[in-house]
């Protein structure tokens, strides 16, 4: 440092290159576990509680999922009302996963090695006697984590982590039913009337034009879905009623499933289930706009284009003695996307 006064030289506490080195570590403390075995002892024993607590937390997950139905709700006061399932549910799972990672975290805090030690760069490569030097010092962590001579510490953290998944796998229930059964069968019966889709108004015959197309569910499906409480029978139940000359017609999945050249199809699609509504009426092509799968609907609903495998599922229909549009029994065939027992 320089002044009117003179110079001043101040030296640096070291080079970082001789043995004193320029930022000196304070004194290491010894934990209280280093020192004392019975604290190691406590210490271990609280470990492996949370690991003990976790797991019985992935059992209460599953208990709570399969004895508490989904409509039972509590009131939380301020927090408002809340489902008893999510709300038990969430509360396992989610100290389930605490107390893993608290336990792992008090475990290298208490009873991890607790050398401090300092590591010079080096050069990047990998040459044998640095791949030799890893090794080593991965059977070092090995033997200071104490994970082979504390047992109990080890049993109990295996046996958290082999329960942890099973929630994973009890909730794939919530994807769906198998297709295998619930897509066999359908609210179609002989009988059902054919209703405009959301407002409920019965066909007649006279009500279509040649190339019109509506969407239409069976009636009474309102009714169905409060009983059911979900929108499935309305996914698999919901149909589109074309109508073209009966000469144009080709073919049908069954002997006289149309009445005077109206159709009915399924609206979902056999690729992957998307609602379909797009109809060219010269073409009598029917286009999902999901990924273009095209279905001639006056040739059994067959596929002319993109991935679906199947043809569309056909609905017969007829006229009741009122004059109103019918379906004569439920879908031949599996309605929605393909799966493995129907490709």
């Amino acid at each position: 440092m320089s002044g009117e006064h003179g110079t001043t030289e101040v030296e640096p506490a070291g080079d970082g290159h001789g043995d004193v080195p320029q930022f000196p570590l304070p004194p290491h403390e010894h934990r209280i576990t280093d020192t004392d075995p019975r604290a190691a002892r406590r210490a271990e024993r609280q470990v492996a509680l949370m690991f003990v607590v976790s797991a019985l937390c992935t059992i209460g997950f599953i208990a709570a999922y399969v004895a508490i139905p989904t409509n039972v709700y509590i009131d939380l006061g301020i927090l408002g009302v809340v489902s008893l399932s999510n709300l038990v549910l969430g509360a396992t799972f989610g100290l389930a996963v605490l107390l893993i990672g608290v336990g792992a975290i008090h475990w290298a805090k208490k009873l991890m090695s607790d050398e401090e030690i300092v590591d010079e760069r080096h050069p990047v490569g990998s040459p044998q006697e640095d791949k030799d030097a890893a090794k080593e010092m991965f059977d070092l962590g090995v033997a200071e984590s104490g994970f082979a001579e504390r047992k109990l510490v080890r049993r109990t953290l295996i046996g958290a982590l082999l329960l942890f998944p099973l929630p994973l796998l009890v909730l794939l229930k919530d994807m769906g039913p198998l297709p295998g059964t619930s897509l066999r069968n359908t609210v179609w019966r002989k009988g059902t009337r054919i209703v405009v889709d959301v407002t409920g108004q019965p066909l007649r015959p006279q009500d279509l034009n040649i190339g019109t197309l509506v969407s239409a569910s069976p009636e009474g499906l309102d009714k169905i879905q409060e009983e059911d409480g979900s929108q499935n029978e309305r996914a698999k139940a919901s149909i589109i009623l074309v109508r073209m000359r009966p000469g144009d017609i080709k073919s049908q999945q069954g002997e006289g499933w149309d009445y005077e050249g109206i159709l009915a199809f399924s609206k979902i699609c056999t690729h992957v289930g998307c609602p379909i509504a797009l109809y060219q009426q010269r073409t009598h092509a029917l286009l999902c706009p999901c990924h273009q799968s095209t279905f001639d609907l006056s040739d059994s609903g067959k596929v002319i284009f993109g991935p679906a495998a199947r043809p569309m599922p056909q609905l017969p229909i007829t006229i009741d003695s009122d004059g109103f549009l019918v379906a004569q029994s439920d879908f031949q065939q599996p309605v929605g996307p393909s799966f493995w027992e129907r490709a």
